[in-house]
């Protein structure tokens, strides 16, 4: 019987597919010279490349964020505390290692999703290049052999963030790839929306310390 869960498959003009050859859509950034900009930090970082098996599929996310790179990754790099700004996370412990690359967690889920937990391992943590790319190899969902990429990029201005989040899963039984990546795509870019307030926040001054400045 096919499971309820919904969860579209990568097509080149979707705005929201970042195929294989890193080729970004203009249509994720308000102009061609961002998406040139950013496309062309793909090519030399090649951390989005992705070669999803027949059972698998694979789409990304694009987020413009008003805060500086510096901003954004500092929440983005805390392994340890991804639900700060994943609000489909409710804890998260981990279970092995010190926040280094082989890193464990444990991350349970909020009430309503096809899911209770994940165990999820860190297999990129690159602070120079602002690259954060997990895998999860355990847990109770349906997301098995889920890996994501997350890299940062100085927005065409040089004020704020791009961020990319892509991902590769296996398709469900009883799922096609068309609601896998609809339902992967809505948590990616819900968490991403989170993301952009919570740095934004952090990136404007204070009201009390504008206050507080001498006339």
């Amino acid at each position: 019987m096919p499971s309820s869960l919904q969860f579209q498959r990568p097509i080149n003009n979707s705005p929201n597919f970042y195929p294989t050859n890193t080729l970004i859509h203009h249509k994720q950034f308000q102009s061609h010279a961002a998406a040139a900009a950013v496309a062309e930090d793909f090519t030399r970082l090649n951390a989005h490349v992705m070669s999803p098996n027949p059972n698998q599929c694979c789409s990304a996310v694009v987020q413009s964020i008003e805060a500086p790179v510096p901003t954004v990754w500092s929440v983005v790099r805390r392994f340890d505390n991804p639900q700060a700004y994943k609000h489909f996370l409710k804890s998260c412990q981990v279970i092995d290692g010190t926040g280094d690359v082989g890193t464990l967690r444990k991350v349970h889920v909020v009430s309503g999703l096809p899911a209770g937990s994940s165990t999820e391992r860190l297999e990129i943590l690159d602070d120079e290049r602002h690259v954060l790319s997990f895998s999860v190899v355990g847990g109770d969902h349906r997301l098995e052999n889920y890996r994501s990429v997350t890299t940062l990029h100085d927005s065409p201005s040089g004020l704020g963030t791009v961020v990319v989040e892509s991902y590769v899963v296996d398709v469900p039984p009883g799922n096609t790839k068309e609601e896998t990546c609809v339902f992967v795509d809505t948590i990616v870019r819900c968490n991403l929306q989170s993301l952009a307030q919570i740095a934004e926040s952090m990136a404007k001054p204070s009201t009390k310390s504008n206050n507080n400045k001498p006339s």
